[in-house]
């Protein structure tokens, strides 16, 4: 698979990062900026299918803003399990094509195919992560987490205080 270059990413993601940037900049503060931006992710690209961010809460994931079909009952997962614990654990992002063929995957919806999972940076520390999933096989690739690691990058100022 060929790496374009950042000015070759689809135009869609381009967009997008600008309106990303622009709801976190007008936002009423961090959790508004935080729930618009998983909206705005969730609202633009129709193979996201359920977006959520985890934040880190100790050693483990505490589910924040998301927007999808559903609720999942996986509101607290241990930083190491599934897919989201992996890539919370390991500071990389996570694709998986097919949530069928990977034993980490934690279970959450019937309709889910795939999965991706990028992690949020403070100071090249994991503070928490993006998540989606996908209804269809296949529904994420590179360019998809170069996007979400652009986005990851300006979700960061916006991880709750204690």
């Amino acid at each position: 698979m060929s790496h374009p270059v950042a000015e070759e990413r689809p135009a869609a993601h381009g967009d997008a990062l600008n309106l990303v940037r622009a709801a976190v900049a007008e936002a009423a503060g961090p959790a508004a900026a935080a729930q618009r931006v998983v909206d705005l992710l969730h609202d633009r690209f129709p193979q996201y299918d359920w977006v959520g961010i985890y934040w880190v809460d100790g050693s483990d994931l505490v589910l924040g803003p998301w927007v999808g079909p559903e609720a999942t009952e996986h509101t607290r997962i241990p930083i190491g399990t599934g897919v989201c614990g992996a890539a919370a654990a390991t500071g990389r992002t996570e694709i998986v094509p097919d949530v069928d063929q990977d034993p980490r995957y934690l279970a959450c919806f019937a309709s889910t195919r795939s999965e991706i999972v990028v992690p949020i940076f403070d100071g090249g520390e994991v503070i928490g992560e993006i998540d989606i999933d996908g209804s269809d096989r296949d529904a994420f690739d590179e360019a998809d987490a170069r996007f979400l690691e652009e986005v990851a990058a300006l979700l960061a100022p916006l991880r709750p205080r204690a």
